[in-house]
């Protein structure tokens, strides 16, 4: 009796199994279904040249989706590998590399930069030059200016661009800032500094004496897997889909990043630890969901990485720390991410921690983005996220 019982029970299960797995299947190519119809939906409505889309559920599965063109002059398609300029979300991977550091005791989040960069030419013309902590680079509380915003840096760009090598140094970038009034005293403010990120560079190959690019490819490419996800310090980059931006943009930059698929008109290296990958959101969502869960290194670094400081006085419902903001959703909860923004590129990395689920997207145009004439970025990163996270609550 008992042996008999053993057997039914076995078949029972059997049954169960054979139920619940087409059940999961179905609901899984549900969701596949959806999201690639609503990215479309946006793609009619907007009329981009292309995107790329991905997320990764709680049980780590990726799903990488395209619409549109990679190269809408020679009719290439967009597709799920293709590749784009991540911009400003490569600083998570410079946060990440300075918090490996940390956990290795090889420096301080709060060590004075003076401690590593102090012996520089440049050093004692840096505003707040004594005063400035690693952190506070990281969380855009030193007080220094942006290099991005310029003027003497757009006129050095506009002559530039055509020379087909970068014609910035780390130090040239810095160069732009130094002998200015701080903006504030450091920690007293908040204002975002790609030359922090710069700063920031010079100091990681000083403590490692290994290059940035190799540092972030051992640590965290290459134990991730994160096959598509590059420095964008060349002309040519595998997979790269063309930029479109305004023909009348502040750089004087042409209106296509590409001069001939895959090629880069102007040099990319001028982002470095601004930025600087070029990556697919199949590759961001799985560092995402690393990162911000814990798992992208040895030991306990969230309780540093998610240290937030408001980046306004008026609300707190942004604000930021090592390389990651906080955006307080009613519908979603907190939501970590970063964006990024290069001529022609507008990419999104968005995590949602009471989900565990990670969104992000690429799109090869900055038009109506970078002058937020239109709310293409927002309802994107909108609309993704509710057809995503209302497949995981059911």
């Amino acid at each position: 009796m008992q042996k008999i019982m053993k057997i039914l029970l076995i078949l029972i299960s059997l049954n169960f199994g054979m139920a619940l797995y087409p059940q999961n299947s179905d609901r899984s190519a549900a969701l596949k279904t959806e999201f690639q119809r609503e990215l479309a939906s946006l793609y009619e409505q907007y009329d981009f040249p292309g995107a790329t889309a991905a997320y990764i559920l709680p049980d780590g599965s990726v799903e990488t989706f395209a619409v549109g063109y990679a190269d809408v002059e020679n009719n290439l398609k967009m597709k799920p590998g293709s590749r784009m300029l991540a911009a400003s979300i490569g600083k998570t991977f410079v946060g990440a590399t300075v918090l490996a550091l940390a956990q290795e005791k090889v420096l301080s989040l709060d060590d004075p930069i003076s401690k590593w960069l102090s012996n520089e030419p440049w050093f004692s013309d840096l505003p707040n030059h004594n005063e400035i902590t690693i952190r506070q680079l990281l969380n855009h509380t030193s007080g220094i200016g942006n290099h991005v915003y310029e003027e003497a840096f757009a006129e050095a760009f506009k002559k530039n661009w055509q020379t087909g090598k970068n014609p910035f140094t780390p130090e040239k970038l810095i160069s732009y800032i130094l002998k200015k009034e701080p903006l504030f005293q450091p920690g007293k403010g908040w204002s975002y500094s790609d030359t922090g990120y710069i700063i920031t560079g010079l100091i990681i190959e000083k403590v490692t004496g290994n290059s940035y690019y190799q540092e972030v490819k051992d640590r965290f490419l290459e134990p991730l897997n994160l096959a598509k996800t590059e420095p964008s310090n060349s002309l040519e980059l595998e997979n790269l889909a063309a930029g479109y931006m305004a023909a009348d943009n502040s750089f004087n930059l042409p209106a296509k990043t590409t001069g001939e698929p895959e090629v880069m008109v102007w040099h990319p290296g001028i982002e470095w630890t601004g930025g600087g990958l070029i990556s697919n959101p199949g590759d961001l969502v799985i560092w995402g969901k690393s990162l911000y869960e814990g798992k992208a290194m040895k030991g306990n670094y969230t309780e540093e990485l998610l240290k937030f400081v408001p980046v306004s006085t008026e609300s707190q419902d942004t604000q930021y720390a090592i390389a990651v903001a906080l955006y307080k959703s009613d519908e979603f909860g907190n939501v970590y991410g970063h964006s990024g923004w290069i001529p022609g590129y507008s990419s999104k990395l968005r995590y949602y921690p009471e989900y565990k689920t990670a969104i992000a997207f690429q799109i090869n145009t900055d038009i109506g983005i970078v002058d937020d004439s239109t709310k293409l970025f927002e309802e994107m990163e909108a609309n993704l996220a509710v057809t995503v996270i209302k497949h995981i609550k059911k």
